[in-house]
C-alpha cells in the first residue's frame, strides 16, 4: 500500500476554496476547521483590540493590531494560514491587501475548550519557529494568560487580575477585569 496517496495535503488555495462562512486554518498543509467564537471570546478580543491600540496611538507607534479575521501567511510556502485572535505587527511592509506576509511582532489566541491543543501545541511551536517575537494564550476558563516572550525564552502565566506587561513595549501592561 503506497502511504503517500492516503496523506492529503492542502494549500491556500483550498483554504480560500472553502464554502461561505466557513472559517479554518492550515498548518503544513492540514486543515483545521474552527468553531465560532462565544461571546466571553469576542469580549477579550475586543478589550485587547481596544486597549492595544489606544497604546499604540496615544504613543504614535509605528506597529498596528488587527483582530480577527485577519489572514497571517507565516511562511514563503502555501501550506501555512492562520487567522490569530489578534496580530500585532510593527513592519508595514508585511502588511498586505490579502493580510500579513510573516510573522506577526505579538500574536494572542483566546483558547476555547476546541483550540486547546492547537493554541498550546501546535501554534506555539508555528509561532516560534516563524519569528514572532512575543505569543499570547489567554485562557477565559482559567482566567490566567500564558506568555511566551521568543526573544528572552521566557514563558509567564498572570491572572487575569494581575497586571501583565508587554514584552515588545516598554511601560504598557493590561489587566482583564
Amino acid at each position: 500500500m503506497d502511504v503517500a496517496r492516503n496523506l492529503e495535503s492542502y494549500t491556500i488555495d483550498d483554504i480560500y476554496a472553502l464554502p461561505e462562512g466557513e472559517r479554518a486554518e492550515l498548518i503544513d498543509g492540514k486543515i483545521y476547521y474552527m468553531a465560532p467564537p462565544n461571546t466571553k471570546h469576542q469580549r477579550l478580543v475586543h478589550f485587547f483590540d481596544r486597549e492595544i491600540g489606544s497604546y499604540i496611538q496615544s504613543h504614535k507607534g509605528e506597529c498596528e493590531v488587527f483582530p480577527a479575521p485577519f489572514a497571517v501567511f507565516l511562511s514563503e510556502n502555501d501550506k501555512n494560514y492562520v487567522e490569530p485572535d489578534i496580530s500585532v505587527i510593527c513592519d508595514k511592509n508585511k502588511i498586505t491587501d490579502k493580510g500579513c506576509n510573516g510573522a506577526p511582532d505579538w500574536i494572542i489566541e483566546i483558547v476555547s475548550p476546541s483550540s486547546r491543543q492547537m493554541d498550546y501545541y501546535k501554534k506555539l511551536f508555528k509561532y516560534r519557529t516563524a519569528g514572532v517575537r512575543e505569543y499570547w494564550v489567554a485562557d477565559p476558563e482559567r482566567e490566567f494568560v500564558t506568555i511566551y516572550n521568543f526573544e528572552k525564552d521566557s514563558m509567564e502565566e498572570y491572572s487575569f487580575d494581575k497586571d501583565i506587561p508587554v514584552g515588545i513595549y516598554e511601560g504598557i501592561s493590561l489587566k482583564i477585569e
